[in-house]
């Protein structure tokens, strides 16, 4: 009894994905040069060079709006003139999986990948047989199978075989590629071990209407070297690897090629696996990308019957760890012999890349300098064009493993270890406290680091936009501390309140942007929203009260304007001193009390700290002088104190609040190797 074999079902069953839409073309083409080999052992020609093979791109007749613009592809027509489908040949091709070529890798299911990508396939094969010629034709679709099929002998007839790959898939046809030089460029890349190897490739010709592609010339044009091979064993199984240079005009990237059967079934670009290979590299004579073909009888062996893969697991564990091979194996063994091949290439790319990085660290980044030591050399050694967003992230992803490592150690440091002497566990102790340094000496450096952009946008925020006009009182608010919150609310480091005074970090509550009803630390029953200008909540106040102890310390109020704002007048309305005080004097007749609701004695009476930024224009200036407050010595605000409302008052302008800030933070800056400006 015999098995049937569903074509369809087997079609269905078969792995073809969308982005592989040219590999039955590919399929088409290698066996064209195995037909081509069978000439070459029969003897019938000396070597692959004296055949050729032709691909004609075939378009549909619709004309397109533009001249210079072809219409789209339907299919593809492969002449070679080969061996043909003589009996054998066709025999096995009507032989789904036929062993017929095993030797050569062949899994018998080339065919179904045509199938897979189009509607119809037509043949014509005229061949030599027994001293004569015959020419055979049949057609072959999912639907019909082979069909149509005619044999005759056909005297003194050109020995050529054609395979006609028709009416494409719509669901492939988008995948498809457009001209004939990136098909061309996608085959060469497919069949280049057919160059590379003893005896080469017969020759190739991709024609497109009026345009032809000679891929040797091709590969003439790209091929530097390739005569170098190494060889490495895993488990009794023998893996070669050809390490090829290809001229930088026409290949810009850097790969591993998993070869089965002398067909490309797996690339993995190198791209961040050896450190310093990136760019083009350069043997003393020109530059150079480095491709390399991992070729082996075990590869062939596990390829997929589609050959877009293999049947090898990435990892392994338990029973077969000791028996079969995991791909994480093939590829560390090839890495390591990669990395040792291209290492006299890439020494300048190593300081380049580590010179990247310690640039980015020592101008943007220098909370990551404490660590820079415990990063290894191979890790500081980064692609020159990587962006800083990205740079940031790779450094932090070793910030936050050092961190980890360091909380594993600190918990098995409470648990000395039984066999240990005091010297060991002592120095296991300085170990740790030397890491722990480290870790906190790059959070004060990110502080740092973050205290010099806050400036920055400060300086930015207060400049004339390109519209000529100055930013509103939100966006200087934000910038000092987030608008509609309170401290409970708030980390420490989502306020830059530093920008003001140093002090005003440590509250003992803090609101911002909030109606005096709405404060915690006054039963005051006003409604209003702060400084009486209702909708503009970007003009209300930050409410500050300072110390934990009882009585607090003080009450502040920062009042802030927009730049260049010159509208100032008598009343609380429209002089944001007056603003200021109105605050101070409402929360304290509101009976001041702690955040936790504690009454303070003589709440009346605490001192009060009202600072007022905002420019220095000409109406600003007469309201500082109807209230005598004293001008500062770099005259950029004025400062004096109100005996009535026992307030301190300081008006600052953004250029003085910028000076002063920047000059207090210098010598971190200095110290970090930041710009102060």
């Amino acid at each position: 009894m015999s098995l049937n074999t569903s074509l369809k079902g087997r079609l269905r069953n078969t792995n073809l994905p969308l982005t592989n839409v040219l590999y039955p073309l590919f399929e088409a083409v290698v066996n064209s040069i195995h037909s081509i080999d069978s000439l070459v052992k029969k003897g019938k020609i000396s070597s692959t060079m004296d055949a050729s093979i032709t691909i004609r791109i075939l378009r549909s007749s619709q004309m397109t709006a533009y001249s210079d613009v072809k219409s789209d592809i339907i299919g593809f027509e492969v002449f070679d003139n080969g061996v043909g489908f003589n009996t054998d040949n066709f025999t096995s091709f009507q032989t789904l999986d036929s062993e017929y070529k095993i030797d050569l890798g062949c899994r018998g299911v080339g065919r179904l990948l045509w199938l897979k990508a189009f509607n119809k396939v037509s043949v014509r094969s005229s061949y030599e047989e027994n001293g004569s010629t015959y020419t055979r034709t049949f057609e072959f679709n999912a639907t019909n199978d082979i069909h149509n099929e005619d044999i005759k002998e056909t005297p003194n007839v050109k020995i050529e075989t054609s395979i006609k790959l028709l009416d494409i898939h719509k669901n492939y046809l988008k995948y498809l590629r457009k001209t004939a030089a990136t098909i061309s460029r996608d085959l060469l890349e497919h069949c280049l071990w057919y160059f590379i190897r003893n005896g080469g490739a017969p020759e190739i010709f991709i024609d497109d209407t009026d345009e032809r592609i000679s891929l040797q010339n091709e590969y003439d044009s790209l091929m530097i070297n390739a005569s170098d091979r190494t060889s490495f064993v895993i488990k009794t199984k023998t893996f070669d690897i050809t390490h090829v240079k290809l001229k930088s005009s026409l290949q810009n990237k850097h790969s591993i090629i998993y070869s089965a059967a002398d067909r490309v079934v797996k690339e993995d670009s190198l791209q961040g696996k050896i450190p310093g290979l990136f760019g083009f590299l350069n043997d003393g004579s020109e530059n150079f990308a480095y491709m390399c073909f991992l070729t082996s009888d075990y590869l062939t062996e596990k390829v997929t019957p589609e050959r877009v893969g293999f049947n090898i697991s990435e990892t392994l564990e338990g029973l077969f760890a000791d028996d079969e091979i995991s791909f994480s194996e093939i590829r560390d063994n090839a890495l390591k012999i990669i990395t040792e091949y291209l290492d006299q290439y890439l020494n300048e790319n190593k300081q380049i890349g580590k010179k990247r990085l310690t640039d980015f660290v020592d101008r943007k980044a220098p909370r990551y300098r404490p660590i820079l030591g415990r990063i290894a050399e191979t890790d500081k050694i980064v692609d020159p064009n990587i962006s800083d967003k990205d740079l940031d992230i790779k450094l932090h992803s070793h910030l936050m493993a050092f961190e980890s490592q360091l909380l594993a150690e600190g918990h098995d440091l409470m648990v000395p270890d039984a066999t240990e002497n005091k010297e060991d566990y002592s120095k296991r102790i300085d170990d740790y406290l030397s890491k722990a340094s480290d870790l906190k000496r790059s959070d004060l450096a990110n502080y740092v680091a973050h205290r010099k952009v806050i400036l920055d946008l400060l300086r930015k925020a207060i400049q004339k936009g390109i519209d000529g006009k100055y930013s509103k009182e939100d966006v200087l608010h934000k910038l000092i501390m987030p608008m509609q919150t309170i401290s409970d609310a708030l980390k420490f480091e989502d306020s830059n309140l530093w920008l003001v005074d140093e002090r005003l970090a440590f509250h003992n509550f803090l609101a911002s942007d909030k109606t005096l009803t709405s404060i915690p630390i006054t039963d005051s029953d006003s409604t209003k929203e702060p400084d009486m200008l209702g909708l503009n909540v970007y003009d209300n106040p930050l409410l500050v009260n300072e110390g934990e102890n009882l009585p607090l310390a003080s009450i502040t109020v920062v009042e802030i304007k927009r730049p260049m704002r010159n509208d100032a007048k008598a009343g609380e309305e429209k002089d944001p001193i007056e603003q200021a005080l109105g605050y101070l004097k409402r929360v304290r007749n509101g009976k001041v009390t702690t955040a936790t609701g504690r009454p303070i004695p003589n709440s009346e009476h605490i001192p009060g700290f009202c600072y007022v930024i905002c420019d220095i224009t000409p109406t600003i200036k007469d309201r500082c002088d109807i209230l005598d407050l004293r001008v500062t010595s770099d005259k950029l605000g004025y400062f004096g104190f109100h005996k009535t409302f026992n307030a301190y008052i300081e008006v600052i302008s953004f250029d003085r609040l910028l000076n002063m800030a920047t000059e207090r933070n210098k010598a971190f800056f200095d110290k970090l190797g930041l710009p102060s400006t």
